[in-house]
């Protein structure tokens, strides 16, 4: 059922004259001139291979992820006509493994009022029948933001390739009544049902700038009545884009279908940033009875609490994968690059890799993992010896592809009581990654890796740890140091950082890194940190780039373990 890409374009084109889609600003956008793209040069030293993304143009959010029969779907915003926002459509890939992918034409593109000015992002619920329908956020004529509904023609079709909206839609929308902002409601959650038949969505919004998680209910999924009171608001966070509501099994590292309630659960509140392009995420407890949401004691109702990711990560989308009892989550890494530089490439946005994620055994945080299925991808092992690692060396790991590489490695600490004293002003661990980057010597720290990394160092990207002695506890700071990832200056360099929950006179620190071109995406203490960054180096590229293992600071740390593997191309048709 799958048709080439060159189809899936031309497809695209003749709906879009068809149609006469206007084209405009609005959600998710980064610039709102719509410029022509030229095709994708053929040498491309920054396009990822094992990373999803098509071969050219615009994505940005992932849609309405899901499983159905057996096949992965992956839904996200597409522009076909360009390398920069505009003209989106919700395009479509399907996988058995959500690894390899094949295109197929765009499951929804504007053709009715109540979307004719744009088809927006939303998500996908399996109803009890077992048949998908998708909610999406469409504009009117108006420019006003309604909620539209759109389900399989073909059951029997493992691929959904053709959808049927709704004759009823908008089925939500805004009006005086309601007092819904018409420029600020958008971006539907996955329905949950209750045990009461009732089914219920979020819907993003504000007032001024108070974050709201507006709560629709409906009996048949196209009759939707507003709730009196959000799920859940909170003060100075400006718009919640693409909200997300789960539950987490307590003690497992297993997913729950999203309708699950009751006591050995905890509920997931992730939301979106407009003003900071970044997504937060709170830990806490459903009442279904008042259909209210209590973030836990000590969760921080802003994105200087916690992140799924500390880099380049936004909009992200869960689901649950039914096949194998586990949540998935997917984000959009977009680019760190000029617009001019992306028009010239011909391409802009990638998606991170599909990731498991569970409750941790504290109950305060999500633990994240890359899915088992890329380890397929894994060739060429090459493992560290357990050793040594003195202060102010760098050590290269050879023998694997290490602009395309997928390594782990452990670190202990053998004098951790020689460790710095943390200053109690230092309380943004992005600030101090950016004051005491990779190049600054301390006792314990920095040490980790140094990824696509020139000959002589001029380029690399570092992710490392830091260790400091706290008031009554040692603080693990894991960053990732973009400053002398390029010598291209145009680029965002930005230096990002988190503070890692783990001990380190108990535990080893681990690192994972995925290295793919362009991306370095990193998992600390076994996932409790994530941080992906885009780097355009100059020097380091394809067979020019080298990986290292690094401490420069005056202490030496242990490497216990370690395996670096080269990763083969992923297909992305």
């Amino acid at each position: 059922m799958a048709i080439s890409f060159a189809a899936w374009l031309l497809f695209s084109s003749f709906l879009f004259l068809s149609h006469g889609v206007l084209q405009l600003q609005a959600s998710h956008h980064l610039y709102g001139d719509i410029k022509a793209s030229s095709p994708p040069p053929a040498y491309q030293p920054y396009r990822t291979s094992y990373h999803f993304q098509p071969p050219k143009n615009w994505i940005n959010d992932p849609n309405g992820p899901m499983i159905y029969k057996g096949v992965y779907h992956l839904l996200y915003q597409y522009n076909p006509k360009s390398a920069v926002w505009g003209n989106i459509v919700w395009a479509h890939s399907t996988s058995t493994d959500l690894v390899n992918w094949t295109p197929h034409i765009p499951a929804i593109y504007p053709s009715q009022p109540s979307d004719i000015n744009g088809c927006w992002s939303g998500s996908t619920t399996i109803l009890p029948s077992g048949k998908p329908a998708i909610l999406y956020t469409g504009v009117n004529p108006q420019n006003q933001q309604v909620q539209n509904l759109a389900t399989p023609k073909n059951l029997s079709d493992p691929y959904l390739i053709e959808w049927v909206k709704s004759a009823k839609n908008p089925l939500m929308a805004p009006t005086i009544a309601n007092q819904i902002n018409a420029s600020s409601f958008r971006d539907p959650t996955t329905a949950w049902l209750g045990p009461d038949r009732i089914w219920r969505v979020l819907i993003g919004s504000k007032i001024n700038r108070r974050g709201l998680a507006i709560l629709y209910r409906s009996k048949d999924f196209v009759h939707w009545t507003k709730s009196q009171h959000p799920l859940h608001s909170a003060n100075d966070n400006g718009m919640w884009e693409c909200p997300d509501f789960f539950p987490v099994p307590i003690n497992s590292n297993l997913g729950a279908d999203t309708s699950l309630i009751g006591p050995h659960v905890k509920h997931v509140l992730k939301l979106s940033l407009d003003d900071t392009k970044h997504d937060y995420y709170t830990v806490g407890t459903y009442n279904l009875n008042k259909d209210i949401y209590v973030p836990d004691k000590g969760q921080v109702n802003s994105d200087s609490g916690l992140r799924y990711d500390y880099g380049k990560f936004y909009a992200s989308k869960t689901f649950f994968d039914s096949a194998k009892n586990r949540r998935i989550l997917w984000g959009w890494i977009n680019e760190s690059s000029s617009v001019e530089d992306d028009i010239k490439k011909g391409w802009s946005g990638v998606m991170g890799i599909p990731r498991s994620i569970w409750l941790d055994k504290s109950g305060k945080q999500l633990v994240q993992w890359p899915i088992s299925e890329l380890e397929r991808l894994r060739e060429n092992q090459v493992n560290l010896p357990n050793q040594v690692l003195k202060g102010g060396l760098a050590l290269e790991v050879s023998g694997v592809t290490s602009a395309q590489a997928d390594i782990e490695i452990s670190f202990r600490t053998i004098e951790l009581q020689k460790a710095e004293k943390l200053d109690p002003k230092w309380t943004n661990p992005q600030a101090l990654c950016s004051q005491k980057g990779a190049s600054v010597k301390g006792r314990l720290g920095p040490f980790g890796l140094l990824a696509l990394a020139s000959k002589g160092l001029q380029e690399q990207t570092a992710v490392f740890f830091r260790i400091f002695k706290g008031q009554d506890k040692y603080v693990v700071l894991m960053c990732s140091d973009q400053s002398r990832s390029s010598l291209n200056n145009g680029n965002d360099k930005t230096t990002y950082g988190a503070f890692l929950d783990v001990d380190p006179s108990r535990e080893e620190l681990s690192l994972r890194s995925l290295i793919d071109h362009s991306i370095v995406e990193s998992f600390g203490g076994g996932g409790k940190v994530c941080i992906t960054p885009r780097v355009y180096p100059t020097l380091a590229i394809q067979n020019e780039a080298h990986l290292h293992v690094f401490n420069y600071g005056t202490e030496n740390v242990q490497i216990t373990r370690g395996s670096a593997w080269s990763m083969k191309k992923a297909i992305l048709t």
